[in-house]
């Protein structure tokens, strides 16, 4: 027996293409509905924070870092509630995206629901959730697996 975890990628790769055919559109979707790139990125950061996947974790902090952002906005993510450092529109969207991968939590109350679409359009709504379904799949696909994160794997 191995401590190397079955890859589903490489075990069953024509369910791993459908899924990142899937995260395609989705990320085809969020730029049709004006979803900002950095804002698409950061809730895919938050969700993978919430999850413990350190592979997306670091791939979504590279992509943010590549994009210009700054090291405080990273290092505040996970108090972005109380950092006072995001828009509203991300504040918005991180809400969406933290209750979907919470959502064992019960998801959106009724009024956060209301205040999300005051600031958020529908398409807006409708792209970022499914941003938020996007990544949990693909913190389950790499958290099941063990995806490497260590120095090894920093190419990656």
């Amino acid at each position: 027996m191995t401590d190397e975890r079955i890859h589903l990628s490489r075990t069953v790769p024509s369910v791993y293409e459908k899924i990142a055919a899937f995260s395609t559109e989705v990320g085809q979707v969020a730029r049709a509905a004006g979803v900002p790139a950095t804002t698409a990125e950061l809730v895919q950061l938050h969700a993978s924070q919430l999850n413990g996947c350190a592979y997306c974790i670091r791939v979504h902090t590279k992509r943010l870092l590549t994009a210009g952002e700054t090291a405080e906005r990273l290092a505040m993510l996970p108090a972005w509630r109380e950092a006072g450092i995001y828009d509203e529109r991300e504040r918005a969207a991180l809400e969406v995206v933290e209750a979907i991968t919470l959502i064992g939590d019960g998801g959106l109350t009724d009024r956060e629901y209301r205040d999300v679409l005051d600031i958020l359009s529908v398409d807006e709504y409708a792209a970022i959730s499914w941003i938020g379904v996007a990544i949990n799949a693909f913190n389950r696909v790499a958290i099941a697996g063990r995806y490497a994160t260590g120095p090894h794997a920093a190419g990656r």
